[in-house]
């Protein structure tokens, strides 16, 4: 880290010198998920003071890197029994750090999964009084559909030259579609 963890007690919290170590321990393992952090700010806030059991924490973290790449975690939890230990606020808000930096760094590596669009086709021939149809899909074969297959009920609904996105599967007789959404502009 290029400066030096910055670490704030609020909210009428008296120094910790074991919760400023404990900080920046947290902060130094944060390196291994993105090396080039330059600054990293915490403030350990006190919230409310109960008599009957303990104070409750918050913690919130900007962490900076080149570029302006800042992450900001507000740990500011439901009065919950768990947030009544500072070290405890301290340990889910860096667990929070590290999971966003570990995202961040897998976007950049390009190694966040992609979804691939279901596939689209139109109704080409339907029987609807058998509950059943055909699709055309976009290669131009031929998938066999149940109205079972439809989804919110909307096979009576459907007609010839309806977009659909569907799922296919390896059926009996040939391709079939397991699922088939009708499209919002075409279901009516």
């Amino acid at each position: 880290m290029q400066i030096p963890v910055q670490v704030t007690f609020e909210g009428g919290l008296e120094t910790s010198e074991a919760l400023r170590a404990r900080i920046e321990r947290e902060a130094a393992k944060l390196e291994r998920f993105h090396d080039r952090i330059t600054s990293c700010r915490v403030a350990v806030i006190g919230r409310g003071h109960r008599r009957q059991q303990g104070d409750l924490y918050a913690v919130r973290l900007q962490i900076t890197g080149p570029g302006g790449a800042d992450v900001v975690i507000d740990r500011n939890p439901p009065a919950d029994h768990a947030h009544e230990d500072a070290f405890v606020t301290v340990r889910d808000a860096f667990a929070a750090a590290r999971r966003r930096l570990q995202d961040r760094r897998r976007r950049i590596a390009g190694q966040v999964k992609v979804h691939e669009a279901p596939p689209q086709g139109r109704v080409t021939r339907l029987y609807p009084e058998d509950g059943y149809g055909f699709l055309e899909a976009a290669d131009g074969r031929e998938i066999y559909f149940h109205r079972n297959a439809v989804l919110d009920s909307g096979f009576d609904r459907m007609a010839v030259g309806s977009e659909v996105r569907f799922a296919e599967e390896e059926g009996e007789k040939g391709p079939q579609a397991s699922s088939v959404h009708p499209s919002r502009k075409s279901s009516g």
